[in-house]
């Protein structure tokens, strides 16, 4: 650990933006502090990043003079809205090493944050997709204010909710997060908080007295944020769960598209629709990926599970579609392939769940 004198300079570069780290880390009166610094990718995670995160928080498990860790963002754009999505293609269009290699410690760091021995505060103020889900949900207190936009559009580009989606997803209530998961769908606080992906709702304005409180009471974060915490509001959402519930209840993608289209609904139709703009294969993977999930013993074996996909399914050729559509060329027209469900087959799933070679699969840091 860097002397207290040299964490405190870091915390003062921090505050005055003379830091060009895309990740600050530092202690202060007893809180282990990471700040996302990357704002104009809107926080997107890359490597470095997720590196100096774990090296912080190992640094940090063994010292008792950290009770807590706090992880927030500068600048007010977004907490962050994922992964580096255009090295991710650009290694899938060849071997997938680099895009492994970044997988491979992302999801460590996510298994680390998930079985930290210290509470983790968690400030997700704005976006907040795929990556920064991944180092959000297996903190603690999770704080939305009403900035925050949550969302997993994975299938939406070829790929799969990822960083944990397989475990937290299908812990939310009855079959919400199937539902997300294969929608995409996007939610505020209100919702966040109900479905208790967020576990708290604070205004932006107390934010900079929420953190204040945190240094002066590092021991008890739970405490000082149902304090300063409020209510979001009502949660629009409420009013289709029992349709999420019975609607999205089935083991296969033509299941639920059969009732959807039987139900008839105006709200069950506009699901309808969203679901047939995605990635038949990734609509697919992702159920199987959740019900699968749902049933595993623990985090790390959902880890592995997605380390297999994410390795496999960057390669394939709707993710490749995908990030082309959305995020290269951004013309929002992607051209799947297989381009309907019954195009993807049982067998290409079992491939795409295989297990690794030997010596080949995601562990856990040691």
């Amino acid at each position: 650990m860097p002397e207290p004198l040299a964490e405190s300079a870091k915390s003062v570069a921090a505050i005055d933006g003379s830091d060009k780290s895309e990740v600050l880390t530092r202690v202060e009166s007893g809180v282990g502090r990471i700040t996302l610094n990357r704002p104009r990718a809107l926080h997107a995670l890359n490597r470095a990043m997720c590196e100096a995160m774990t090296e912080a928080l190992l640094a940090w498990r063994e010292d008792d003079a950290v009770h807590s860790v706090l992880i927030d963002h500068a600048g007010e754009r977004g907490f962050c809205a994922g992964g580096d999505i255009r090295m991710i293609a650009g290694s899938g269009a060849g071997d997938a090493s680099e895009a492994r290699a970044f997988f491979r410690i992302e999801y460590r760091l996510n298994h680390l944050m998930f079985d930290y021995p210290r509470p983790i505060t968690a400030i997700v103020d704005g976006i907040v997709m795929g990556g920064g889900v991944g180092i959000s949900e297996p903190a603690d207190i999770r704080i939305a204010t009403e900035r925050t936009t949550y969302a997993m559009p994975e299938t939406g580009i070829g790929l799969f909710p990822d960083v944990g989606g397989g475990w937290f997803l299908p812990r939310l209530p009855g079959q919400t997060g199937i539902w997300l998961a294969l929608t995409g769908a996007r939610l505020k606080a209100a919702d966040t908080v109900a479905l208790g992906i967020h576990t708290h709702f604070v205004p932006s304005e107390r934010l900079e007295a929420l953190k204040t409180a945190l240094l002066a009471h590092p021991a008890e974060p739970k405490t000082v944020t149902d304090t300063l915490a409020s209510d979001p509001g009502p949660a629009p959402t409420a009013a289709h769960c029992a349709a999420i519930d019975r609607l999205f209840a089935f083991d296969t993608v033509e299941a639920i598209f059969a009732a959807l289209e039987a139900d008839n609904s105006d709200w069950a139709l506009a699901q309808l629709a969203a679901l047939k703009t995605k990635s038949p294969q990734s609509l697919k993977v992702t159920l199987r990926q959740l019900r699968l999930g749902a049933t595993l013993p623990s985090f790390a074996d959902n880890m592995a599970m997605e380390y297999r996909l994410g390795g496999r399914v960057v390669r394939t050729h709707d993710f490749q579609e995908g990030v082309r559509a959305v995020v290269v060329d951004k013309d929002n027209t992607p051209n799947w392939s297989p381009a309907d469900l019954s195009g993807v087959t049982g067998a290409d799933l079992d491939r795409l769940f295989a297990p690794l070679p030997a010596g080949e699969e995601w562990t856990p840091l040691q």
